[in-house]
């Protein structure tokens, strides 16, 4: 809110679920589960780094982390992370409420954009992605869209961030499926970048880290975290709890033990690197329905409290947004994906993904995708809240034209006309030229316009010599 001339101007609306109480609860929560109950780590590194700070590890690898190491890796670690584009511009400032949104990666599945027919994904889907995500205007960073389940899988995850890095020039969450791809992933966007330090000053991309559950940390998970770290790279940290089944039912406990295993992680990172960016993730918290024993992802339970417990932190935020238990880029989905934009918008989370998920993570539709950012475009309008003062009150103005006049041809609306919102998906017009027009659905259009963008937008290239380093890396 900022004062303007004795008016008032209302900017970025904001909304919040919890109490101030309510999120220091849940937070001392947390920290009673890693001191009292503790975790398993299944990485020697991470062990020995708890063992240095004075941290018995008891039946191999359990450790109590005291509440004390764990404030003082939230003191410590950053409280934004810039995340670039391939020219090193700083386009993504993780901070306060800025709220950014992407695709999600590793679907199994996609509806091909061309038929409608649900299909593993191929490479091919993975580059069209790409391409469609780096000209809509509101997908602001790229996930690897599908498995490339047409390659080779020692070596597909390598092709995917291949794929994302030559035909964009958008910030990139990379997700790999071993320790090593990851180290690979790194070395191309070093290639990119410029060298390592490039990479660590300005990163063009972060890394996704799944963990096996907030209480069990594989090795992989750890061993990409402790690496990260060590390089001042940003990562993900995501130990997924599924309610009623990897965790409490009840949503308290299970946001209280997701984010004791998002600040285990913390706390390791730190270890290794005091000052290590880690982004929180504020998508853990899943519903498990007991009907179909299925990972709900637009449940209302799911949204946004994760969020808040990252802001009392004042730490990056990882958000997700966008999806739906639908099948098809239908009205469910529609609905669903709109929901989980404005709420998680409103709640400032601020690296928004899984953008054009159907079907529980299971399928991804680029014709979604493309609805998505439209709705995205109408929530951006109405996150730019209302300006108040006497151009826009236009008092004078009213007086002026009175009773009986218009305000059409007025040089107030010729100046101001543009700033209401005008969408390029949605249907506006009469019924009439609606019906002139082929009486197109939603999803017809939304795949129209995915069609024409793979025909006509030609991503920047990367320069040779980049590309043949990429490709080396990659094992072209």
């Amino acid at each position: 809110m900022t004062l303007q001339s004795n008016y008032t101007a209302y900017l970025t609306p904001q909304f919040r679920k919890l109490s101030p109480d309510q999120v220091e609860h849940l937070h001392h929560a947390s920290l009673e589960i890693l001191e009292r109950t503790g975790v398993r780590l299944f990485e020697p590194e991470a062990l020995a780094l708890l063992q240095k700070r004075g941290i018995p590890v008891e039946d191999g690898n359990r450790v109590r982390i005291p509440a004390g190491l764990v404030e003082w890796a939230l003191s410590v670690a950053p409280k934004r992370t810039v995340l670039c584009d391939r020219h090193g511009q700083r386009v993504m400032p993780l901070e306060r409420h800025n709220v950014f949104f992407g695709t999600g990666s590793d679907c199994p599945n996609v509806i091909d954009l061309r038929t409608g027919e649900r299909r593993p994904g191929t490479l091919q889907d993975i580059v069209e992605a790409t391409i469609v995500c780096d000209a809509l205007p509101n997908i602001d960073f790229l996930m690897s869209f599908c498995l490339a389940s047409d390659q080779p899988q020692e070596t597909a995850d390598r092709l995917q961030m291949r794929a994302m890095l030559m035909n964009s020039t958008k910030p990139i969450l990379f997700v790999t499926t071993e320790f090593e791809g990851c180290v690979d992933a790194v070395r191309m966007a070093e290639a990119v970048a410029g060298g390592e330090e490039a990479l660590r000053r300005n990163p063009i991309c972060a890394c996704y880290i799944n963990v096996t559950a907030p209480l069990r940390h594989n090795q992989e998970a750890l061993q990409k975290l402790l690496y990260l770290a060590g390089k001042g790279l940003p990562t993900t940290y995501t130990p997924v709890v599924l309610r009623g089944a990897s965790g409490p039912v009840t949503a308290a406990g299970a946001i209280a033990l997701a984010n004791a295993g998002e600040l285990a992680g913390l706390v390791i990172a730190q270890l290794k690197r005091e000052g290590a960016p880690i982004i929180l993730t504020g998508g853990v918290n899943d519903m498990l329905d007991m009907r179909s024993t299925l990972d709900i992802y637009s449940d209302p339970t799911n949204r946004v409290m994760l969020v808040e417990l990252a802001h009392r932190y004042n730490l990056p935020i990882f958000g997700l947004a966008g999806c739906s238990d639908s099948k098809l880029p239908d009205e469910q989905a529609a609905a669903e994906a709109a929901l989980s934009i404005i709420l998680e918008t409103l709640a400032g989370a601020q690296m928004v993904h899984d953008v054009g998920y159907l079907d529980g993570g299971m399928c991804n539709s680029l014709e979604q995708v493309v609805i998505c950012d439209e709705i995205i475009a109408y929530t951006r309008h109405f996150m730019r809240g209302l300006e108040i003062n006497e151009e826009t009150l236009a008092l004078d103005l009213i007086d002026q034209i009175g009773p009986d006049g218009d305000y059409l041809s007025t040089q107030h609306t010729l100046d101001h006309y543009r700033e209401d919102w005008y969408p390029k998906l949605f249907e506006r017009r009469n019924h009439t030229d609606w019906l002139k027009r082929g009486g197109k659905t939603l999803r017809q259009r939304a795949r129209e316009r995915a069609l024409d963008i793979l025909a006509k937008h030609q991503p920047e290239p990367l320069p040779a010599d980049v590309q043949r380093r990429v490709d080396e890396i990659a094992g072209v």
